[in-house]
């Protein structure tokens, strides 16, 4: 995301992730990118399985071909490639150190025979990637430059009766309880509050393009997503993801607020995000299943 009051995390799906981030007007470095995402898939792969089975019951029987468009590390490409296990999943993204990892761990899960990487630039034009049964756009649409450009072009790439699937963050991820033992308390609505007034992750209900680009809505329903307080990767998930955008931050949030937030991300003080026990991840998804309608 290379997107000035984009995303952080979808710094390649153009670049996105593929599931779920979020715009924080942050740009940061690929490998905390690649680490945040990493830890998405650690703790939120019982939420994309839930996904993709609504998808499936939407999809097109015994699809071929599967696009994952903005696929960051490769969670959602995964995730697919479980989903529709005869299916070629084509993972799209401008990052090839991203693609990579794809690869990487595609032949990890033994899907590398199934899973191909294509490198390409949402904002520039749609990849040559031969007609597709299956689309997914997992918080990277808002991220496009002309996402109606690019609603059109996958309903020109899908087969009569292939499925558009289009995956939004409601909101950022909520990670903190109310009273920190430090500081006032609620200091994560504040932030969120915040965010929310500086236009982070802001999106579109897509109903309206998706109809206009000539798909039929299928379905439209909200996730919510609640991970285990108990896994380890939760203190993980919470640092990674406030250090990439505490410097965005800066200008939103009062003076005593921003030094709790660098206490939480100190590695050494005992309030460390780190070493907390009372940490969760909690949010919710919307997502779109838009039919391409037979005979068109």
């Amino acid at each position: 995301m290379t997107h000035h009051s984009r995303s952080h995390h979808h710094d390649h799906s153009h670049g996105h992730h593929d599931d779920g981030h979020h715009d924080d007007g942050h740009h940061g470095d690929g490998a905390g990118l690649a680490e945040l995402l990493d830890l998405d898939a650690e703790l939120l792969g019982p939420y994309l399985d839930e996904v993709t089975a609504w998808v499936a019951r939407h999809a097109p029987d015994g699809p071929r071909t599967v696009a994952d468009l903005g696929a960051g590390t490769g969670t959602g490409t995964l995730a697919l490639a479980r989903r529709f296990p005869k299916a070629d999943v084509v993972a799209v993204d401008k990052s090839a150190p991203m693609l990579e990892r794809v690869l990487a761990k595609a032949r990890g899960h033994e899907a590398a025979d199934r899973v191909r990487a294509v490198r390409a630039d949402l904002d520039v034009a749609w990849p040559g990637i031969g007609a597709l049964d299956v689309a997914w756009a997992a918080s990277s649409l808002h991220e496009v430059a002309d996402p109606d450009r690019l609603i059109r072009d996958v309903h020109a790439a899908l087969n009569p009766g292939g499925l558009l699937a289009v995956v939004e963050m409601d909101d950022l991820p909520r990670f903190l309880p109310d009273d920190l033992g430090l500081g006032r308390p609620g200091l994560e609505s504040r932030w969120h509050e915040a965010a929310a007034r500086a236009g982070w992750n802001s999106h579109p209900d897509w109903r309206t393009s998706l109809e206009r680009a000539g798909f039929q809505i299928a379905g439209q329903r909200v996730f919510t997503i609640e991970a285990d307080p108990a896994l380890p990767g939760v203190g993980r998930y919470a640092h990674a993801y406030l250090s990439r955008v505490r410097s965005a931050l800066d200008p939103l949030l009062a003076a005593d607020d921003l030094d709790v937030l660098d206490h939480l991300l100190a590695d050494d003080t005992p309030g460390s995000l780190l070493r907390r026990r009372d940490l969760a991840v909690r949010g919710t998804r919307t997502a779109w299943a838009a039919r391409r309608p037979s005979g068109h």
